[in-house]
């Protein structure tokens, strides 16, 4: 496994997630102010390092293990389809966009009849459930790969990127390219996730030509989603023109 390919892939979807994050903790801070809404970010992102660090611990000990593969194989294919298939929707006009805008006027509107701590509540969950995906990626990617660390480095600076950008502009960061990072990841994770559970079902084997068969599974998976999308946009205006 490229080292490349786990920093990329753990980089890229984090960036997502940290981004609807921070759209989440700023709505928060124009009510409790930045002190405790960073606070309740920082909360969230300590629940998330030490889960992080017990899980990783616990799967390594059981590494070599044919199952263990096989599971993150499978949770890395379930994972991936659901992110293409919304990217694939998202592209043919099927649903609409991720509108990072549309999310912070909503958790401003819900903050307004509630209370300090209610707010203060929201900010922690909105962080931990958005990071809760990156730790997913992060053990499932880093564990199968022996590159924990690598992962979990990606996903960090992935964190420091957004927080960074997004306290300059203090702005939802609405010029991130949600739907096509989405896109690019989707098929990336199933493609890991593919090529994991046919190993773990039939050993070096099922891929002769080793760890170059990925690259090959991204573009079959990302040239398909986009040929899916594209019959699905045709498809739709046809409907509407009739």
């Amino acid at each position: 496994m490229s080292d490349w390919g786990i920093f990329l892939a753990t980089y890229l979807a984090a960036t997502v997630e940290w981004v609807e994050a921070f759209t989440i903790v700023l709505a928060v801070s124009l009510t409790i102010g930045w002190g405790r809404a960073a606070g309740a970010a920082a909360s969230a992102l300590a629940v998330l390092a030490v889960m992080t660090v017990a899980t990783g611990g616990v799967l390594q000990m059981g590494l070599q293990m044919q199952w263990l593969q096989f599971v993150i194989g499978v949770f890395l294919l379930l994972f991936g389809v659901r992110w293409l298939a919304k990217a694939v929707a998202r592209s043919a006009g099927l649903k609409a966009l991720h509108d990072e805008q549309a999310e912070f006027d909503e958790t401003r509107h819900r903050l307004e009849s509630g209370d300090r701590h209610a707010a203060w509540l929201i900010a922690f969950k909105g962080v931990l459930l958005e990071g809760l995906e990156v730790w997913l990626i992060v053990v499932a990617l880093g564990v199968k790969s022996s590159h924990s660390l690598l992962a979990t480095t990606a996903a960090l600076a992935a964190l420091a990127m957004v927080a960074v950008l997004g306290l300059v502009a203090r702005a939802p960061l609405r010029r991130v390219p949600e739907n096509a990072i989405k896109f690019g990841v989707g098929a990336m994770i199933v493609s890991f996730g593919t090529f994991w559970t046919l190993e773990a079902l039939g050993g070096a084997a099922a891929w002769p030509l080793g760890d170059w068969s990925l690259p090959l599974l991204v573009a079959f998976y990302l040239v398909g989603g986009l040929a899916v999308a594209a019959v699905l946009r045709q498809r739709r205006a046809q409907e509407a023109l009739s």
